[in-house]
């Protein structure tokens, strides 16, 4: 589907994705992220889900282009040049991959609803960490892509989180 977004209002012309819920759990504003950096967007623009199974899902169809060595994170690249980075909980690196296992690796291509990473939740929260998942634009630096989150209650692979558009 081809719009334009003019003042958060969608008008013919510009590339717009659809972006599926990474995680079953709610999409909540970025704000709510316990860590700086993520909550005043300084890592790039998106949502936040907080997670009610330990399932990480591709969100979009695309390209693993980094897993993360300790596997708590991921990016992925669409078609269109749009990442996406996945950021399961915060200060989760500390737990050096304990508690995740992959099910893709750097290279691997991927569909929406595919399982990417599977995770321990109360491992995470037993260690002291808390679950909230950033979904992050990781490339508004290369290009001026625009998140439009839609917050509530989603199911991982199902329904939209947000609507990321990339003005002509």
């Amino acid at each position: 589907m081809i719009w334009k977004w003019k003042k958060n209002k969608p008008t013919e012309e510009a590339e717009v994705i659809s972006i599926a819920s990474p995680l079953t759990g709610a999409c909540v504003s970025l704000e709510e992220v316990p860590d700086e950096a993520f909550a005043q967007g300084a890592m790039g623009p998106g949502a936040a889900m907080i997670p009610q199974e330990g399932r990480l899902v591709a969100p979009i169809d695309g390209k693993v282009v980094h897993l993360i060595k300790s596997h708590h994170a991921v990016m992925l690249e669409h078609a269109s040049g749009l990442q996406l980075l996945l950021h399961i909980g915060i200060n989760t690196v500390s737990l050096k991959g304990q508690g995740f296992t992959p099910q893709v690796q750097t290279g691997d291509q991927v569909t929406v609803g595919q399982t990417l990473i599977e995770f321990d939740l109360s491992a995470i929260t037993s260690a002291g960490y808390p679950v909230i998942t950033p979904v992050i634009i990781a490339n508004t630096a290369e290009q001026q892509w625009q998140a439009h989150p839609n917050y509530g209650n989603a199911e991982a692979g199902l329904g939209t989180i947000m609507k990321v558009s990339l003005p002509k």
